[in-house]
C-alpha cells in the first residue's frame, strides 16, 4: 500500500478512536488494541505489548504516546504524527467549544446520564483487552507471580510507575541471573527532558507563560492523565489564576470529552488566555509527547533484542497488565453502585464476549445510549 494511502488509513482509524474512545488510558489502549491488533493486524499482540511497557517509561498520557507508536509502526514518522494529531483533534475541538460556551454563559450541558451509560461499557472493553494482552504477557509462572505482586502494590495504592519500575527491574535481575549466560548490553538510553522552565512569579499569564507551564507539565507528567490536576493546582490555584471551582469544572470536562483527559489543557488555557491560550496550553501539554516518542520508537526493537533489556520488557509488560487490572477493580467498585450500571455491563458483556462480537465503538454508544434511556425510568 502507498504511504499516502496508508496515512489516510492511520488519521481515519485514530480520528474515529478520537471520537469514541471514553474511559481513560486503560479503555483508550483497550480500544486501540482491538483497531490495530485485531482487526488491521498493523503489528503483533507481543510488540504491542512491548510498546504498552515502553510507553510506561516515559512522561505524558500514555493513550496518546500509544496512538503516535501506532502510527509509527504503519506509515513511519509521518504516521507518528497523523495519528497524535488525528486522536487529539476531536477532543481539543469539544472541549474549546465547552469552554467558550463556559468561559461566556457560565454554564456546562447536562451529561451524567450519558457518562453514567458509557462507564460500565468502558469496563468491559478494558476486561476484554486485559484477557487479550495477559495471555501474550503471562510466559510463565514468574511472571505471574510479578503480575500478582503488581497487582497488589497498585491496590494498595503504589504509584502505578513505581510499581511498574520496580516489577521490571526485580523481573530483569531475575530472569538474568536464572538465564546463567553473557548478555549483550544495549547501549545506555538517555532520554532528555525538556528543561524545568521557571514559570516565574505568574502574577500576569501571557500566551507563552500559558505555553510554558503546560510544556514544563507535560514534560514532567507520569502516571494517568488526572495527575495533571494536582500539577495545575500548584501552578495555577495556588497562584490564583484559577480557582478551585474552575479546575473541578475543567475535570468535568476532561470526563465528558472523547480521547486523551488532557485535552483539558485546552479548557483550561481558554480560561486564562483566550483562544490563543487554548492553542498555546494544548500545543504545550502534546508537544513532549511528540518528540519522546520519536525518540524511543526506533529504540524498542534494539531493546527487545537484548537480552537483559528483554528480560525487563517482559516483565514491564506483565506489571502494565497487572496495573490496568488494578485500575478496572477500582472503577469497578466506583461504577456498579446501581442496578442501571450493572445492567449496562452485562449488555456490555455479552456484546464483546458473546458469539457474534461487535466493536467496541459502538459498545461504547449502546451504553451511552441505555444510560441515557434507564435514568427516566421511573424506578
Amino acid at each position: 500500500m502507498p504511504n499516502h494511502n496508508k496515512l489516510k488509513e492511520v488519521a481515519l482509524v485514530f480520528l474515529k478512536l478520537g471520537c469514541f474512545a471514553f474511559g481513560g488510558p486503560a479503555a483508550h489502549i483497550a480500544m486501540m488494541e482491538d483497531e490495530v491488533v485485531t482487526k488491521r493486524k498493523w503489528m503483533t499482540r507481543d510488540h504491542y505489548l512491548d510498546l504498552i511497557g515502553a510507553t510506561n517509561l516515559i512522561p505524558g498520557p500514555n493513550s496518546t504516546e500509544m496512538t503516535m507508536h501506532c502510527g509509527h509502526e504503519r506509515a513511519g514518522n509521518k504516521g507518528l504524527f497523523v495519528a497524535g494529531i488525528s486522536f487529539i483533534f476531536p477532543a481539543i475541538f469539544i472541549t474549546g467549544i465547552l469552554a467558550y460556551l463556559y468561559v461566556n454563559y457560565g454554564t456546562l450541558p447536562q451529561v451524567a446520564p450519558i457518562i453514567k451509560g458509557i462507564q460500565p461499557a468502558v469496563l468491559i472493553i478494558i476486561a476484554s483487552a486485559i484477557l487479550k494482552l495477559g495471555k501474550k504477557a503471562l510466559k510463565s509462572w514468574e511472571l505471574a507471580i510479578i503480575g500478582v505482586l503488581v497487582l497488589a502494590a497498585s491496590l494498595l495504592g503504589v504509584h502505578e510507575v513505581v510499581a511498574l519500575l520496580v516489577g521490571g527491574l526485580l523481573g530483569g535481575l531475575y530472569f538474568f541471573l536464572k538465564s546463567k549466560t553473557q548478555s549483550n548490553t544495549l547501549n545506555s538510553i538517555t532520554l532528555f527532558l525538556f528543561p524545568f522552565f521557571a514559570s516565574e512569579t505568574l502574577k500576569t499569564i501571557t500566551t507563552l507563560k500559558i505555553f510554558l507551564t503546560f510544556l514544563k507539565v507535560g514534560s514532567i507528567l507520569y502516571g494517568s492523565g488526572y495527575v495533571l490536576f494536582a500539577y495545575l493546582d500548584a501552578e495555577l490555584v495556588t497562584k490564583g489564576l484559577l480557582t478551585s471551582a474552575e479546575l473541578l469544572d475543567a475535570i468535568g470536562i476532561g470526563q465528558f470529552t472523547p480521547g486523551p483527559v488532557l485535552s483539558t489543557a485546552t479548557f483550561i488555557g481558554y480560561q486564562l488566555g483566550g483562544f490563543w491560550g487554548a492553542i498555546a496550553a494544548t500545543t504545550g501539554m502534546f508537544l513532549p509527547s511528540f518528540l519522546f516518542v520519536l525518540i524511543l520508537n526506533p529504540l524498542i526493537p534494539k531493546m527487545r533484542k537484548s537480552k537483559i533489556i528483554g528480560y525487563f520488557l517482559d516483565a514491564v509488560n506483565v506489571a502494565a497488565v497487572a496495573v490496568m487490572l488494578a485500575v478496572l477493580i477500582t472503577m469497578s467498585f466506583a461504577t456498579l453502585i446501581d442496578w442501571q450500571s450493572i445492567l449496562i455491563a452485562l449488555v456490555s458483556a455479552l456484546l464483546i464476549f458473546g458469539p457474534k462480537k461487535i466493536s467496541v465503538i459502538w459498545v461504547v454508544i449502546i451504553g451511552a445510549v441505555l444510560g441515557y434511556l434507564l435514568t427516566f425510568l421511573p424506578f
